[in-house]
């Protein structure tokens, strides 16, 4: 049986699974259509969604009876040598043996197929003693041969808060290779009153980071190819919305520009019912267009996923597309969108914040 997540009731009337669906995706195909055919992705958009994937409390995860893991969430995956290695942020309530409260740290798992992810064993990155680490980006660059994990950190002794670091490692299979973090930037550009949630994509001649500061906006840096990981110069504002944070972008396969998700609040003020917003682009400097952009018409939200079987979250957050390949072009295919996200109920944002029990899933595109 199909359900909708029952926070949706308000936005589109109940129809069976299939009906829904159809309703969505004409619906997408009006306000869509224009930009879906300048960009090549389709006018409409529905997502299936099955059961978690990935919860900690069924991971294989070193834990004690008064300080558990809580959430595991901001999921980062390539699939390299037959396998998927997954990386995501990793969450404590306290954090016990001298660590800081709210202890996070990023871990990785390597499985061959999506079912055996809740039994894969997992590994926690020793990154050093930092405060903070997360909200990890994987990808392979090509021109050094080197693997990149992109991070956000909290580094007191250098006052950088939650600023953007790099580790890298030749072996991807190893999660003991990765090195210390080195941040991109000795100190927060002056024009910022913060920064979240980083993301470097290549192209022919540049690397461009891309982060949200929880204000409705996004920002741009941007570096020479040859100079990466070093060089980024003063952010600049590359698009100002009703979003939020958790920007990912893409190039599109078909080599008809580039993609943007930002996740926004929706209605209820970031007490659930998270949900993206979709923006198009010839180019990484932009302009950027909307394309899929409200509650009502989103990326992927409540209004435009049909669930087999129970509808286990009412929020659609931090999340990354699979992509084709495994450089820092992050290529994806258009005409096969699979979406791995973070979810939880509405009702479970009343344990604050620090103690949402976050669980992964996955979303396949659905036509019309």
């Amino acid at each position: 049986m199909k359900h909708r997540s029952p926070a949706l009731d308000e936005w589109v009337p109940r129809r069976s699974g299939r009906l829904a669906l159809a309703i969505f995706s004409g619906f997408f195909a009006a306000v869509a259509g224009a930009s879906a055919e300048d960009s090549g992705l389709p006018a409409a958009l529905g997502w299936r969604a099955g059961p978690p994937i990935l919860a900690v409390d069924a991971a294989r995860l070193p834990e004690s009876p008064d300080n558990p893991w809580l959430a595991v969430k901001d999921p980062s995956v390539v699939r390299h040598g037959d396998r998927w290695h997954l990386f995501c942020t990793l969450r404590k309530r306290d954090g016990g043996d001298g660590k800081p409260p709210g202890y996070i740290r990023i871990g990785h798992l390597s499985f061959a197929d999506w079912s055996e992810a809740r039994s894969a064993t997992w590994s926690v990155l020793d990154l050093g003693s930092l405060d903070y680490h997360g909200a990890p980006q994987v990808f392979f660059f090509e021109p050094s041969r080197t693997w990149y994990l992109v991070y956000q950190l909290a580094d007191s002794a250098r006052g950088i808060a939650y600023g953007p670091c790099f580790s890298t490692t030749t072996t991807l299979e190893d999660p003991k290779s990765w090195s210390l973090p080195q941040p991109f930037y000795a100190e927060k550009p002056s024009n910022l009153k913060g920064w979240i949630d980083f993301w470097v994509i290549g192209d022919a001649e540049k690397a461009h980071l891309f982060f949200t500061s929880n204000n409705g906006k996004l920002w741009r840096a941007e570096t020479a190819l040859a100079r990466f990981p070093r060089g980024f110069g003063t952010p600049e504002l590359a698009l100002e919305g009703d979003f939020f944070e958790a920007s990912h972008t893409y190039r599109l396969r078909n080599g008809a520009g580039y993609l943007t998700l930002i996740e926004a609040q929706g209605e209820s003020g970031g007490r659930g019912r998270r949900y993206f917003q979709a923006y198009t682009a010839d180019r990484l400097e932009g302009p950027w267009r909307a394309w899929l952009g409200s509650g009502r018409t989103p990326f992927a939200g409540g209004a435009n996923v049909v669930f087999e079987g129970e509808a286990w979250t009412d929020s659609i957050s931090h999340g990354e597309l699979i992509r084709s390949g495994i450089d820092q072009r992050l290529e994806i295919d258009p005409g096969k969108l699979t979406f791995l996200y973070q979810g939880l109920r509405d009702d479970q944002w009343s344990k604050g914040y620090g103690k949402l029990p976050w669980r992964l899933g996955l979303l396949e595109a659905a036509g019309p």
